[in-house]
């Protein structure tokens, strides 16, 4: 496993950390009295048009997709540390990149199972940036933690499906720039459980759709929010299936295997911004006659800080070196594993970055409650903590004859 930054990398590092410094940090304080001042939790603020328009004129643009035609022509070990230094500021840097979920998911399954005229219709709009979309998968009344469970019928009548039910936590959906949203529900409930389930396009403006509420997290409205929709007799036409009939989870599982780890990638960027946070704090910060930094137990903090950040990147490098060596469904233990590692990191870091700034680390003055609520919300989105943990623990059952007698 050879970890070293092509040239091509090194350049694409070097160019958006130039982004970062000039544009994208100043931004964030426009962002936020920009959605002020609006009024609306669900605004487009103009400075996200201004980022997309000078990230496209640097070539910083679908750096996740590696397509040559249609995106960077990255390799996922390559777009890894991009995607970190995007984490540094999650709320506008991947936005402004076209790389944030839930459309780099959707762009990615759009790629590999949309037909040619599902790729003109949504695909490449959301490829230029013009549009966003959702994906709903998650259902209120079930454990949504086994997908198998979903609720949600998508019944076939003529040359249409019809789709009945509700789902909840369809990142995106509330925002007015959200055109389309590609939902799984179970077209065969007599096939075998993971081939009852589909899935389809369907664009929001379709009679029968309807946002029933928004969900904070942590109290807060995200921008697009996390809405519960319900899907009342709505009809699309068949042209709307993505893939095949019935292969619904499959596409689920090529989806989230990339998504799960460019969260990672991020979470692991929020990290490093925490801990940088908390070595300035603590070498400006004067209590009991000397700097922070002097105290014994916030040097463990920022050294446990900096092994645990260490850590974590080499799994997200391992493992994105899998995805393209072996394939995601290959790499799925170490994703799993990196899913479980990255996101408890972060929480680990922002929380002690928190304590060290003390009450104003809740504030919004700061960046780090919003990177502590990405970590702690992240340990559940995507599958949560406990169902990849069993994950790895049946492959590591799975891995030794259970009738052979240990010697060593």
């Amino acid at each position: 496993m050879d970890f070293a930054y092509s040239g091509r990398v090194e350049e694409l590092r070097t160019h958006l950390f130039e982004f970062m410094e000039s544009h994208v940090y100043p931004a964030e304080p426009v962002y936020r009295e920009q959605m002020t001042s609006s009024g609306d939790p669900h605004h487009h603020p103009a400075v996200v048009e201004e980022l997309k328009a000078e990230a496209r004129s640097r070539g910083l643009w679908n750096l996740f997709l590696p397509d040559v035609e249609l995106g960077a022509g990255l390799s996922v070990l390559e777009y890894a540390p991009l995607a970190e230094i995007t984490g540094r500021s999650p709320h506008i840097a991947p936005e402004a990149l076209n790389c944030s979920a839930p459309d780099t998911g959707n762009m990615e399954i759009l790629h590999m199972f949309g037909t040619p005229e599902q790729e003109a219709t949504w695909l490449i709009p959301l490829l230029d940036g013009e549009i966003r979309s959702a994906f709903s998968m998650t259902e209120p009344d079930v454990a949504s933690s086994d997908a198998t469970n979903v609720r949600t019928r998508i019944e076939a009548d003529g040359d249409s499906f019809v789709i009945s039910g509700r789902k909840w936590f369809s990142s995106g959906a509330a925002s007015p720039r959200c055109k389309f949203t590609i939902l799984m529900g179970i077209t065969d409930p007599d096939a075998e459980p993971h081939r009852r389930q589909s899935m389809v396009i369907v664009p929001l403006d379709t009679p029968g759709v309807k946002i029933e509420r928004e969900p904070t997290v942590f109290g807060y409205q995200d921008r697009g929010g996390h809405p519960e929709i319900s899907f009342d007799s709505v009809r699309v036409p068949a042209g709307a299936l993505l893939g095949e009939r019935g292969g619904g989870f499959a596409i689920a599982q090529a989806r989230l295997g990339p998504g799960r780890i460019h969260h990672c990638m991020r979470a692991i960027g929020a990290a490093e911004r925490c801990l940088d946070l908390m070595v300035q704090r603590s070498q400006a910060r004067i209590a009991f006659g000397k700097p922070l930094s002097d105290q014994g137990v916030i040097r463990e903090w920022i050294a446990e800080a900096r092994i645990q950040i260490e850590q974590a990147r080499l799994l997200v490098l391992k493992t994105a070196w899998m995805i393209d060596s072996v394939g995601s469904k290959a790499a799925r233990t170490e994703i799993a594993a990196i899913k479980v590692v990255a996101p408890a990191v972060l929480t680990n870091v922002a929380d002690r970055a928190i304590q060290l700034f003390g009450a104003a680390g809740f504030t919004e003055d700061f960046p780090l409650a919003a990177l502590y609520s990405m970590g702690r919300w992240l340990q559940i989105a995507d599958g949560p903590d406990e169902v990849h943990r069993r994950s790895v623990a049946r492959a590591e059952l799975g891995r030794l004859d259970p009738d052979a007698t240990a010697t060593h």
